[in-house]
């Protein structure tokens, strides 16, 4: 489940992240990362929870019918890339972001069914800033590295993908702050551990990993590669965000695991 959630969200955030993505970066990159969205998305089929019987739940078939369109619309963009239907690859690629998203909210009412409305809003803003976050992290390191491919690429279109990776992660932290001080603050006497308990005992290990990795490293790599990009070193920016990248992976693996373990959307 939790490699089922991560691959489907890193899928469906590099499909949304292109939308941003200027054409000046090629033909090419567009069929790589639409190429590589589907595979994502093929792999969490293979890993995805069982849907025979009741329990599966209407959200989690929506979900899946969502996540199969998505994955036929990127296959279908991947390709027409440079090829063909050139005037309806834009209403290609926004059915395959329009179901990205539906396949989100889906997951996350699937996830916190019968749980208070308010832990279910917060799973989809949770899962949306997720997949925006991992998206436009691989997305920028992906293009980074394309200056290798296309010396001339204007260092401008890296420099507006990784606003949007700030932006994105400026977000995620709120959201798992807000996350947070909801756990903390519903916790009542005779429910259990609080979510305060936790995070101070040996188990709360994994959110302060998930704190560090997952928060503060892209926090500060993401303002690094910004401040690298300004003076236009795209070799030394692409290079912090291979580390960034990784930072972001092993933040949002965590966070798939405490969202399971103890029902908090961090």
């Amino acid at each position: 489940m939790i490699l089922f959630l991560f691959l489907a969200h890193l899928g469906i955030g590099i499909v949304l992240t292109l939308v941003f993505v200027s054409r000046d970066a090629g033909v090419k990159f567009f069929r790589f990362n639409a190429g590589l969205a589907a595979i994502l998305m093929a792999v969490a089929f293979a890993l995805r929870p069982p849907l025979d019987g009741a329990d599966a739940g209407p959200s989690a078939r929506i979900a899946f019918i969502a996540l199969v369109v998505a994955e036929a619309a990127v296959v279908l963009y991947w390709a027409t890339v440079g090829r063909a239907l050139a005037s309806m690859r834009p209403a290609i690629l926004g059915t395959s972001c329009g179901a990205g998203f539906v396949a989100l909210v889906a997951q996350a009412l699937a996830v916190a069914m019968g749980r208070a409305v308010i832990d279910q809003l917060m799973t989809v803003v949770s899962f949306l800033s997720s997949a925006a976050l991992l998206g436009g992290a691989c997305t920028a390191m992906i293009l980074g590295h394309w200056y290798l491919v296309i010396p001339s690429l204007q260092v401008s279109h890296l420099q507006s993908i990784v606003k949007l990776h700030i932006a994105s992660m400026v977000v995620r932290a709120a959201v798992v702050s807000a996350a947070v001080f909801l756990a903390i603050a519903a916790w009542q006497p005779g429910l259990g551990p609080s979510f305060r308990h936790y995070i101070l005992s040996v188990n709360g290990v994994f959110f302060w990993q998930r704190v560090l990795f997952g928060l503060f490293g892209p926090g500060l790599l993401s303002y690094l590669t910004w401040e690298t990009a300004k003076i236009r070193s795209t070799q030394s920016a692409t290079g912090i965000l291979y580390v960034d990248f990784f930072t972001v992976v092993v933040g949002e693996v965590l966070a798939k695991y405490l969202l399971l373990a103890t029902g908090v959307p961090v």
